[in-house]
Order: C-alpha cells, then structure tokens, then sequence
C-alpha cells in the first residue's frame, strides 16, 4: 500500500503574537522589525507532513533538515491548550517517542479544527496494526 498524506501545514503565527507586539512598540529601533521578519519566516517554513506511516518535519529558510519520525515508534500523544491559545483555537500536541534522535516532537500552535492529535493516534493504531508492532518498555 502506498503511503499517502494524509495532513500537511504550519503552525499558526499566533505563537509569534507577544514577539510582534514587542516589535512593534520598537519598531523604531529598526532592528526588531527584521526580527518579527527572522521570527515569521522560521515559523512559515516549518512545515510538518503527516503521512499513512511517518512524521516528517522539514525547518530551515536557506537550508532545508528534514526530521522523520516512524508513527509506530509514537509512544503517548498530548494535546495542550493554554488560554491564549484556546482563545485563538490553536492548540500544540506533543509527542513521546522511542526514537532515540528525536524522542520528544513538540508542534506547536496548531488549528484545533485540524484535530491533528486524533488524526495522528489513528495513524499510529492503523500502522501498528499493519505492521504488527507492538511498544514495550524495559527498564
């Protein structure tokens, strides 16, 4: 079976929101308005891909890195909501992974209406189910 997309986006730039307003009360030091520009740009080509079987999170403005993460290495999955946030309808979902190079991704201010934390946890059970893999912990 192929592997599909099954999201693709950004995380929203309300994150930057307390940055820019700082920006703006200096902006006549010229410095923080290519700040609030650097800030905007690294947010706006962060892009993460879900996929049928993997994560993939590509970052950089010149030069682009590529993280991938297994689905089925996923171990627990939590969705948070500051109040800021809430207001705005973003949330970040972070997730916990056996992957030793990244075993934390944290995605931050992301669309509530995405549902991006349910789209991943099904695709987390449909992968393990696929490949019949089964998470244990070892102490």
């Amino acid at each position: 079976m192929p592997e599909e997309t099954v999201w693709r986006g950004t995380s929203s730039q309300w994150k930057n929101f307390g940055l820019y307003i700082l920006c703006a009360l200096f902006c006549w030091l010229i410095v923080p308005i290519f700040i609030a520009l650097a800030r905007y740009l690294q947010t706006k080509n962060k892009v993460y891909e879900l996929t049928t079987e993997r994560l993939e999170i590509t970052e950089g403005v010149f030069s682009k890195v590529t993280d991938t993460l297994e689905l089925y290495r996923v171990k627990d999955l939590e969705t948070r909501q500051p109040f800021l946030y809430r207001t705005f309808g973003v949330e970040n979902v972070q997730l916990n992974s056996s992957d030793t190079s990244s075993p934390f991704i944290f995605i931050q201010a992301i669309p509530c209406t995405i549902a991006l934390g349910d789209k991943i946890r099904d695709q987390v059970e449909a992968i393990r189910t696929q490949k019949q893999v089964r998470e244990i912990d070892v102490e």
